[in-house]
């Protein structure tokens, strides 16, 4: 995988999911204006640190940052949050369920 391309595109993918825009974003990170929109315009990459405060910024891990499996992860984080309130017979019927959905997509 290409991560010079692919970065950018996730980080834009994540914040629109957000509705938050990238001028909003890079100031509530304590940067410039432009900082986001240069790393989604493959100007410049964030530092580690950037990225971590980007992750905690987008509510997300470093791992969901990367997963690319989940669509939406604050939904995802959602259901998960209500999968635990379950009881063991009812999470496995809502498993079966989603099988059944993912199956026939």
């Amino acid at each position: 995988m290409d991560y010079i391309d692919w970065f950018p595109r996730r980080l834009s993918e994540l914040r629109i999911q957000r509705d938050v825009s990238a001028r909003d974003m890079s100031l509530s990170l304590g940067q410039s204006e432009s900082y986001i929109n240069k790393i989604e315009n493959k100007r410049t990459l964030p530092s580690m640190s950037g990225f971590l405060y980007i992750c905690e910024y987008l509510g997300i891990s470093p791992q969901e940052f990367f997963d690319t499996e989940v669509r939406d992860i604050q939904k995802s984080k959602e259901i998960w949050r209500e999968l635990g309130k379950l009881t063991p017979v009812q999470a496995e019927h809502v498993l079966q369920i989603i099988k059944d959905i993912t199956e026939k997509a």
